[in-house]
C-alpha cells in the first residue's frame, strides 16, 4: 500500500496573522495589507512590467546546483522547479511531477511526470531530463546537505513517463530535498550564464552588478504569471535603493527596515509585513579566543538585551529566538529558548570574571554593509556589550568579501548575519553546526551535538526525530554557540497599483502571483 505525499509534508506554518506597519490591522489574504490598513480590491490586470530592488548581486553562476547565497536562490525560484515545490502554506506540492507516492518502508519514491511540461527553450521535459538532473545535482551541488541526501539514492529509473527513486535507507526528509533538485535539460550546457528551467518566468538577460531580467513563460504548465516582465535591479548601496524608492523608480523592494519604510512614507507604496525566515545572530568564531570559552559566550548572551534591539531597530517588530530555528518551523521551534538568557549585566560580568576576563576584552563585528538590518543591530550590540566591559568595533565589508573571507575562509571574530533554510526540514538549519560540516563557519565543535544530530538525521520515527531536533536546538542555546537575536520582520514596499505578493516560510520571492489592479 502506498500513501500520498504531495500534501502537507512538514508541520510548518506561517504566522497566522500579519500586522501592518502602522497599526494592528490583520492581513486576511496573501495579497497583503497597505500601510494605511487597507488591502487592494481592484480587478486583476494581466500584463505589464515591474522593477524589483534587491540588495545584493546574484552569485557568479546561475547554475541551480551552484547556488550558495539565499539572495540568489530567492530570485531563481521564479525560473526553476523540481518534481515538487514548496508553496506559501509550507506544503510540498506537485510541480514537474503530477503526483508523488512513497512505499510503506520509505525506500521507494514514485513520480509520474506531468503531461505537457516544457522547458523555457520549448523542449518537452522527459524522464531522461529528470534522471540527468538528479545525477548531475548529486555530483555537482555545493549544498552539502543536499549532496548527502542524494548520496542515499540507490537507483533512479524510468518506466514510461514515471520516474522511480530507490533509496539505500529511509529518509523522512527526502521529499524536501527532491524539491531542491531543479529539473534542467539534459542536452543544455549554459545554465551558469543563461539558465533554462520550467518555472513561470524565463530568463532574458543578466548584467553583473546591475540587473537580472525575466519574462513571463507563456507555455508554463500551471497558472501563468500575471506580469509580462520583471527586472531585478541591484542596489548594493542602501542609500541608492532609498533614493530609487523615493523617486518611485522601483515598483517593489523587500527586506527593508521599519526606518526605511517610515522614511519612504505611504504615498506611492503600501507596506506588507511578514518575516524574513532567517536566524539572525551575533555569530561567534568558536575557534578564536575568547569565544572558545563557553562562559564568555554565555556572558555575552546575558549582556545582550534582545527586546531593546527590537525596539530600537524595528519599533518592536521581529520575533525573538534562542537558537538556530526560526518560528515558521513550528514543529521544532521552542519559544522558551528565546528567554534562556534574560538580560542581566551583573551575571554577564560575573561570568566574564569566572572566565578570566574581569576587565573585558576587545572584539570586532564583521557585517556585510549592504544589509541595513544587520548593520543596525550591530550598532546596538556595540552599546550593549560596552556595559559589561566588552569593546566591540564594527567592521563593515562588501558582500563578496563577507562570503569569501568571513564565511568561506572563516577569517573573523564575530559577525551579524542571518541564516535561512533551503528546505522545510529542521536539518536544513541545524546540520550546519555539526563539527564536520563545511558550512560550520563558527567552528562549533560539540561531540554530544554531533551524536544527537546523527541520530535525528537517521531516524524514521517522526515523533522521535522531532524530539531529537529540539534537543539539538536546546544544546546550541545551552552552550551559547552564538548570541541569538531574532527572525527579522520582513517589510516589503509595493506600489499601490500592485497586489498579490505572498510571504513564504522559506527565503523565497515568488513573483508569479503579483499583478496590477484597476
Amino acid at each position: 500500500m502506498k500513501k500520498r505525499i504531495f500534501a502537507l509534508f512538514l508541520s510548518v506554518l506561517l504566522l497566522a496573522t500579519v500586522l501592518c506597519a502602522c497599526g494592528d490591522t490583520k492581513q486576511e489574504e496573501a495579497g497583503g495589507v497597505g500601510s494605511d490598513g487597507t488591502s487592494s480590491s481592484g480587478a486583476v490586470v494581466d500584463g505589464g512590467e515591474m522593477v524589483v530592488g534587491i540588495a545584493q548581486d546574484l552569485g557568479d553562476s546561475l547554475d541551480p546546483y551552484q547556488m550558495t547565497a539565499a539572495g540568489t536562490r530567492e530570485v531563481l525560484f521564479n525560473i526553476y522547479e523540481g518534481l515538487v515545490k514548496p508553496n506559501a502554506s509550507g506544503e510540498y506540492v506537485p510541480a514537474v511531477a503530477s503526483d508523488s507516492t512513497v512505499s510503506e518502508d520509505g525506500l521507494t519514491y514514485t513520480f509520474p511526470l506531468r503531461e505537457g511540461v516544457l522547458f523555457h527553450n520549448g523542449a518537452a521535459v522527459t524522464t531522461d531530463d529528470v534522471i540527468y538532473s538528479f545525477k548531475t545535482c548529486a555530483e555537482t551541488t555545493v549544498d552539502t546537505a543536499l549532496a548527502e541526501a542524494l548520496s542515499s539514492v540507490k537507483d533512479i529509473t524510468a518506466d514510461g513517463n514515471t520516474v522511480t527513486v530507490t533509496l539505500k535507507e529511509a529518509n523522512p526528509d527526502f521529499l524536501s530535498y527532491v524539491g531542491m533538485v531543479y529539473i534542467v535539460p539534459a542536452d543544455y550546457t549554459d545554465e551558469a550564464t543563461a539558465p533554462v528551467g520550467t518555472g513561470p518566468f524565463k530568463f532574458v538577460s543578466r548584467s553583473v552588478q546591475e540587473n537580472l531580467i525575466v519574462e513571463k513563460f507563456a507555455d508554463y504548465w500551471g497558472e501563468k504569471a500575471h506580469l509580462d516582465k520583471v527586472t531585478f535591479k541591484i542596489y548594493e548601496d542602501a542609500n541608492a535603493l532609498m533614493s530609487a524608492l523615493s523617486a518611485g523608480s522601483v515598483d517593489m523592494a523587500g527586506h527593508l527596515t521599519i526606518d526605511q519604510v517610515d522614511t519612504i512614507g505611504t504615498g506611492t507604496y503600501k507596506t506588507l509585513e511578514g518575516t524574513m525566515n532567517l536566524v539572525q545572530a551575533l555569530y561567534l568564531n568558536n575557534d578564536v579566543k575568547p569565544f572558545d570559552n563557553e562562559k564568555v559566550r554565555q556572558a555575552m548572551c546575558y549582556a545582550v538585551n534582545v527586546d531593546e534591539i527590537l525596539d530600537l531597530t524595528s519599533e518592536g517588530h521581529g520575533t525573538k529566538i534562542g537558537t538556530s530555528i526560526y518560528p515558521a518551523f513550528t514543529k521544532y521551534f521552542d519559544a522558551s529558548l528565546a528567554d534562556a538568557y534574560p538580560y542581566d549585566v551583573d551575571k554577564a560580568k560575573q561570568l566574564l570574571a569566572d572566565a578570566g576576563y574581569a576587565d573585558g576584552f576587545s572584539m570586532s563585528i564583521t557585517v556585510p554593509s549592504n544589509y541595513t538590518p544587520h548593520m543596525n543591530v550591530a550598532q546596538v550590540l556595540v552599546e550593549q556589550l560596552a556595559k559589561v566591559g566588552i569593546t566591540a568595533t564594527i567592521k563593515p565589508v562588501e558582500w563578496e568579501t563577507w562570503v569569501s573571507d568571513t564565511y568561506t575562509n572563516r577569517n573573523f571574530e564575530s559577525t551579524v548575519i542571518g541564516f535561512d533554510a533551503a528546505t522545510l526540514s529542521a536539518g536544513a538549519l541545524l546540520n550546519r553546526w555539526m563539527s564536520d560540516n563545511d558550512k560550520n563557519m563558527i567552528n562549533y565543535n560539540n561531540p554530544e551535538y554531533d551524536k544527537v544530530m546523527q541520530e535525528a538525521n537517521a531516524s524514521t520515527d517522526d515523533a522521535k526525530q522531532t524530539e531529537l531536533y529540539k534537543q539539538a536546538a536546546a544544546m546550541l542555546s545551552e552552550t551559547a554557540a552564538n548570541v541569538y537575536i531574532q527572525d527579522l520582520a520582513d517589510f516589503v514596499l509595493l506600489k499601490n497599483n500592485l497586489d498579490g505578493y505572498q510571504f513564504y516560510p522559506l527565503y523565497v520571492m515568488d513573483l508569479s502571483t503579483v499583478h496590477y489592479v484597476q
